[in-house]
């Protein structure tokens, strides 16, 4: 059989995103940041250096990348940019820029007299060769960094390398994030200026600040943190003219106390921008004798903290705030658990004694709080984490869906509105500041979001603004029915990524004017920034934003941002790893799942148990053409009309699993919808057995 050429067809593609005076401004290779997906999973970048309001542009998937997966959302990539026949410019990766273009972490491989050097990114395909004196020492499976040399002795042979480092095993079970800190080209450890400015800080004393050490604020966090950076407080407001009304305290670590401006400390933290979790390790952005230590809030310990006093009316309406900086001691350190068993009625001996005191009244202050919450309506997508358990010996011994708790929900809404008061004191005293912001989803993504909802018959008004609560009235529509989890999947993807700006455009996903990070500053550069400016602002002392931090605000906000994208690739790739890790002995099992992406390549299955996602290549699915139809966001068979569509549970074979890579393929148990008579037939698309492609992989988590 004669094959077709391999013609990506796309029924109802949009038209072109620039116009070609934009075009003209376009290098015909340039740095990107990977910076958006949209419905069907496809990936959008943007020039590094772009201007202001610059559209993203589409990235071509890969055909070459049968199993090896694609970028994802924060990466930094080479790109060539092309013009196709309809007009519209494509990207196309070159290389991806997580780490050294002169370096590759990599395992070893010995067979045939040859030692190569395998690279352990799945997007690289370049893999080097070693002599015998190079890599004769050297075990087959183990991780190394090396550097690229020459060229081979053949013309088209590998290049040669030589060995940096041996950083470890590829059977080792931690070896997943080590792979995914190289990979991505993470800063790790600390300079010895920066651990012995750390030993030299010094308990903190009253002096210069506000006692709080009477007042009963406790932490509430993650069972197994090992940072505590804020606390919480609730009473009642005996102010007579604000009945019904509630004092909310939160209480923040004082990390700009031991993090000075132009410091060791303070250059490789804002290096670091923020510290990187994997579910074996964390990369902290602060030694531990800091974020562990003096900038943790232990239970019983007494601990500088920048707070804030708020104060609700019986509506959720704030009526005032004030920031101290003071000296607390913590009175309690709980799980979200712990906290929550005993509003449940279950306490035990730490929960017991502060149930009426402390712990009811933070769920009545919450309720307050709540209730302005719900007025301002912001977007309330369901996002379902899972979480890694590691056994003792660092193999993955369970995953689960995380649990979403009121107390959650209660720290939350506690942060957001210490966040919101920090940001307004800041531009009430005219001092500059790193917002925390988010933009309202473009016109293309809405028409996406809308053509998507008209394929499962949902109807979506194309020339209404975007607005939380149109997509909170849409998730409750859809809420428990068939199509809940995959319409909550593209709301997300419709919306656009938060990023830290000098200049405030607010904050479109939780529906408010101004927002700062302020309450994580052991874990995040930007709230140390907002500490600083409250200091300065506020005449707390004399360790402030600096006039030099001023000049380089916007700067620090695009360094920051890049740093947190990184930190997120790192993070999925890892779990990617563990997740193929835990399924590598389940090749052959069947799993149900969702589809999730569809492209021109293949398909992509989540599974439901894990959370896991894995490709399906257009090559398993029929000996038939496909065409990827924007409109019906599905592959559909040239010959037979059958429909493989974004969002339908099916049921699938785990053909293979490569924990090295993050990689699993596999294949498609359900059969394909029956052909849509009324629908036009596809003309040119791909064949079952032709070559696919890439993964668009989960959307990210929510990071406010």
């Amino acid at each position: 059989m004669t094959h077709r050429p391999r013609v990506h067809g796309r029924r109802g593609a949009p038209p072109a995103r620039k116009s070609r005076s934009a075009d003209a401004e376009l290098p015909p290779v340039g740095v990107v940041d990977v910076v958006e997906r949209d419905a069907d999973g496809d990936l959008f970048v943007r020039l590094v250096k772009a201007p202001a309001g610059a559209p993203a542009i589409r990235l071509a998937p890969d055909a070459d990348e049968v199993k090896a997966g694609a970028p994802g959302l924060g990466d930094r990539l080479l790109a060539r940019f092309e013009r196709l026949e309809t007009g519209e410019i494509e990207a196309r990766l070159i290389k991806r820029l997580g780490q050294s273009a002169h370096r590759i972490l990599g395992v070893i491989r010995k067979a045939h007299r040859e030692i190569r050097v395998e690279p352990v990114d799945r997007r690289t395909k370049e893999s080097l060769l070693l002599t015998e004196a190079e890599g004769g020492a050297l075990r087959d499976g183990d991780l190394v960094l090396a550097q690229v040399g020459g060229s081979a002795d053949r013309p088209h042979g590998p290049r040669r390398g030589k060995v940096l480092e041996v950083v470890g095993r590829e059977d080792d079970p931690r070896a997943a994030s080590l792979v995914a800190i190289h990979t991505h080209g993470l800063p790790v450890g600390f300079s010895d200026a920066v651990e012995a400015e750390a030993l030299a800080a010094a308990a903190p004393t009253l002096k210069g600040r506000t006692d709080l050490r009477d007042l009963p604020l406790i932490t509430i966090d993650p069972v197994d943190a090992r940072d505590h950076d804020d606390a919480v407080y609730a009473e009642p407001d005996e102010d007579a003219a604000n009945p019904g009304g509630w004092i909310a305290w939160v209480a923040i670590a004082d990390v700009a106390a031991y993090v000075r401006p132009g410091s060791a400390l303070d250059r490789e933290a804002r290096d670091k921008g923020n510290s990187v979790y994997f579910p074996d390790r964390v990369e902290p952005m602060l030694p531990e004798r800091l974020s562990a230590g003096l900038c943790s809030l232990r239970e019983g310990e007494p601990r500088a903290c920048m707070a804030v006093r708020m104060v609700f009316d019986r509506d959720g309406r704030k009526k005032s705030h004030r920031f101290v900086r003071g000296l607390m001691r913590s009175a309690a350190k709980l799980s979200y658990e712990q906290a929550q068993a005993a509003i449940d009625g279950e306490t035990d001996d730490a929960t017991g004694p502060l149930l009426a005191p402390v712990l009811r009244p933070l769920w009545a202050a919450y309720a307050v709080l709540k209730t302005g919450r719900d007025r301002r309506s912001p977007l309330d997508i369901e996002s379902v984490e899972r979480r890694i358990v590691m056994n003792p010996d660092g193999e993955v011994a369970s995953i689960s869906p995380r649990r979403s708790l009121e107390a959650h929900r209660l720290i939350e809404e506690f942060m957001i509105q210490a966040n919101v008061s920090a940001a307004e004191t800041l531009e009430q005293r005219r001092t500059p500041l790193i917002y925390r912001v988010h933009d309202a989803p473009s016109a293309e993504k809405l028409q996406a979001l809308a053509d998507f909802l008209a394929t499962i018959d949902i109807p979506w008004s194309k020339g209404e603004p975007a607005r939380t609560d149109r997509f909170n009235r849409l998730l409750d529509q859809t809420r428990g029915g068939p199509h809940a989890e995959i319409v909550n999947e593209v709301v997300l993807r419709t919306q656009m990524q938060a990023i830290y700006s000098a200049e405030n455009i607010g904050h479109f996903g939780l529906n408010l004017d101004r927002y700062a990070h302020f309450t994580s500053p052991i874990r995040r550069y930007a709230d140390l920034i907002v500490h600083r400016a409250l200091i300065r602002a506020l005449g707390l002392g004399d360790d402030g934003l600096t006039d030099q931090d001023v000049a380089h605000l916007k700067e620090t906000a695009e360094h920051i941002t890049l740093a947190e994208r990184r930190a997120m690739a790192a993070e999925r790739d890892a779990v990617d790893r563990y997740v193929a890790a835990f399924l590598a002995d389940k090749v052959g099992a069947t799993f149900e799942g969702r589809i999730t992406g569809v492209t021109r390549f293949g398909l992509f299955v989540r599974l439901t148990d894990t959370g896991a996602d894995g490709l399906i290549p257009v090559s398993s699915l029929g000996d038939e053409y496909f065409i990827h139809d924007d409109a019906l966001h599905a592959l559909v068979g040239e010959r037979s009309g059958a429909r493989w569509r974004l969002g339908r549970q099916v049921s699938v074979k785990l053909r293979e699993a490569t924990p090295i890579t993050g990689g699993l393929l596999l294949e498609m148990l359900s059969e394909p919808e029956p052909a849509d008579k009324a629908a036009p037939k596809p003309r040119l698309g791909l064949r079952g057995g032709g070559r696919s492609g890439r993964r668009p992989g989960r959307a990210p988590k929510r990071r406010r």
